[in-house]
């Protein structure tokens, strides 16, 4: 009944549809839910350890017999100096004098580690059916291992030079990632955010330049957007925004009700919360010291002295400091378990399909 059965052949899964991997906000109990669904779930890696890595991979085997994707960074570290950093503190020293917080105490640092040996080791041990990268890819040695490995390799691209050059490399599938898209821009080839192109732009192009299956991220959270991006040429879609709301994420109180409240103009690209340009919902530091600002350090450092002040806020119920990675059509979003979601959604848009066929 899929116009294109491409992804769902290549993953095995029932419908074409990747529950995207939202770091900090969701663990193995999103995935198994979004794979009981019919999806396939991913388990973001970036900011945990190997350990964790294997465990989260144990859970979701002994819950499901579904194929899993663990997701993996590949930006490069850049070291941060003190220059730096004496400038990022400086610019939040008002809101730690707030807060009653010492600016000089000790702050342990953001973890956003990009994949290397140690975590292609894991991927080996484990096999997961599909390993997805954000920034590019890995450096070829290790990227040889992970297909070695028996894994299907799927990275994102935000232009279609980008996806283009993931082709070269071999992935299996391309993430068309359009501005729309919540989380960190998975820009690798530009730094030009102003240029990004928005996913039903992009989407078509991307097909028409690669031969491999097209994944449509960005703006999608009901079947009427399923069915769109696959009118343009994607096989399938990847989806988060609209799960952050299901019981199984770990968002906290405070940011399900910032979430709930979020309207079509409530996200913003920014860069004060990590250094890198990601969407969000606008909490008050974008506002006040960004959205984007050339006083924050560069990724991962600016999330490092934003960690105290963080859960302070939150400890007051407010989410002034933190994260709310997500997408312009956040306001689609509803708080039904992720299971029923994702058959709500391939539902909606095979209804929705049915409709264009006439």
């Amino acid at each position: 009944m899929w116009p294109d059965r491409r992804l769902i052949d290549l993953f095995k899964t029932e419908f074409p549809i990747v529950l995207a991997p939202m770091a900090g906000v969701m663990d193995a109990e999103l995935v198994i839910a979004a794979a009981q669904g019919g999806a396939l779930g991913s388990l973001p890696c970036a900011m945990i350890s190997a350990e964790k890595a294997r465990e989260q991979v144990g859970l979701i085997r002994q819950r499901v017999k579904a194929p899993v994707n663990m997701n993996f960074f590949c930006h490069t570290p850049v070291e941060l100096t003190r220059e730096a950093e004496a400038r990022w503190k400086q610019r939040l020293a008002g809101y730690y004098t707030e807060h009653g917080l010492d600016p000089a105490a000790p702050i342990a640092a953001a973890n956003r580690a990009p994949f290397d040996a140690a975590f292609c080791e894991v991927v080996e041990e484990l096999k997961p059916e599909v390993v997805s990268f954000h920034f590019g890819l890995p450096e070829q040695a290790l990227l040889k291992r992970v297909k070695a490995a028996g894994c299907l390799v799927i990275s994102s691209a935000t232009t279609v030079k980008e996806a283009v050059w993931l082709e070269q490399r071999g992935v299996d599938a391309v993430i068309a990632q359009g501005a729309e898209a919540g989380g960190h821009r998975g820009m690798f080839l530009t730094d030009r955010i102003a240029e990004q192109p928005g996913t039903f732009a992009l989407v078509p192009q991307v097909a028409d330049a690669v031969k491999v299956p097209v994944i449509a991220a960005g703006g999608i959270a009901d079947g009427r957007g399923i069915a769109a991006a696959l009118a343009l040429g994607a096989s399938g879609v990847q989806i988060g925004s609209a799960y952050l709301r299901c019981p199984e994420s770990k968002v906290s109180a405070g940011g399900r009700k910032a979430l709930a409240d979020a309207g079509d103009e409530s996200t913003v690209i920014t860069n004060v919360m990590t250094g890198r340009p990601a969407r969000g919902v606008q909490n008050r530091l974008m506002r006040e010291a960004g959205p984007i600002s050339p006083d924050a350090p560069p990724f991962p450092h600016a999330a490092t002295a934003l960690g105290p002040l963080k859960a302070a806020a939150e400890k007051q119920g407010r989410v002034d400091f933190t994260n709310l990675w997500a997408g312009q059509a956040i306001a689609l979003g509803r708080e039904v378990p992720a299971a029923e979601l994702t058959r709500d959604l391939a539902k909606s848009a095979l209804a929705r399909l049915k409709a264009l066929a006439g």
